[in-house]
């Protein structure tokens, strides 16, 4: 009898073998329609053209995403300083907690003196206890003296992630979406962007992201295509911890509302 482990183990190498197939694939057609090194691509029709899910869609595979933990609930552990609150994690949650069975938690580390009574509240009411295995996944906060956020996860073998637009950019990963490596770049390209230039960067560096985000949300719905992604989820909170939000150009300040029109974000404005 085969072993459960090995078989989900082929299977999640011959998915990533397929992935990667998909990618050099895509990369080969890219480089057969840019001729010169200064070809000025228009990327708006690969994006309109890339075949991704909603997010409100149902299917996505934790354990096919994840591996499969026998016997144990998947936990991811967030620390995060409450001096500086990752709202595009707390959004992210939200979203989550709209796909999956999240078991919940906030706690307090001892480098931490006291936090506010509206963060120990962040991740909502878990209103309804239920025996652990019934979860799907486990999500703790804990707030604690770190330069930046940091994440763990059960998987013994996985290194920590830090910075909140790679633990945003994992989260938003377990939604199961795929996209073309077209519009995964931009996505990773704005969320970078939305960090360290809107977020972390001088007035004249947001002034310019503005007015990028601006043309960008001249031709689509999100700023990458016409789903949501976690681009728009880092760049909003990003917009609205600034304070530059009140000084978005026209489309920015309509996609702001579009934003905030879906309950996680709006949720989340309760902590400004």
């Amino acid at each position: 009898e085969v072993d459960p482990s090995l078989q989900a183990l082929e299977s999640r190498q011959e998915e990533i073998l397929k992935r990667l197939y998909e990618l050099k694939s895509a990369v080969d057609g890219l480089s057969k329609m840019i001729q010169t090194p200064d070809a000025d691509l228009d990327v708006t029709n690969i994006i309109r053209s890339d075949d991704c899910s909603p997010l409100t869609t149902n299917g996505a595979d934790l354990d096919l995403m994840l591996g499969k933990d026998y016997g144990a609930l998947k936990d991811i552990v967030i620390n995060a300083n409450p001096s500086l609150p990752p709202l595009s994690l707390l959004v992210l949650h939200s979203l989550l907690c709209e796909r999956y069975k999240i078991l919940s938690a906030v706690h307090t580390h001892s480098s931490v003196k006291s936090v506010p009574e509206n963060l120990l509240k962040c991740l909502g009411e878990q209103t309804k206890k239920q025996p652990r295995h019934e979860y799907q996944l486990g999500f703790t906060l804990i707030w604690k003296d770190v330069p930046k956020p940091q994440m763990k996860f059960s998987i013994q073998t996985m290194c920590p992630i830090e910075g909140e637009g790679n633990i945003a950019r994992f989260l938003f990963s377990l939604f199961g979406q795929k996209f073309n490596a077209v519009t995964s770049t931009l996505i990773d390209s704005w969320v970078d962007t939305a960090i360290f230039q809107l977020k972390e960067g001088s007035s004249k560096e947001r002034g310019a992201v503005l007015r990028s985000m601006n043309a960008a949300l001249g031709k689509t719905a999100w700023l990458v295509g016409n789903e949501l992604s976690v681009a728009d989820v880092v760049a909003w909170c990003a917009l609205q911890q600034t304070g530059s939000a009140n000084a978005a150009p026209a489309n920015v300040q309509k996609w702001m509302k579009s934003c905030e029109n879906l309950a996680p974000f709006s949720s989340v404005m309760k902590l400004l």
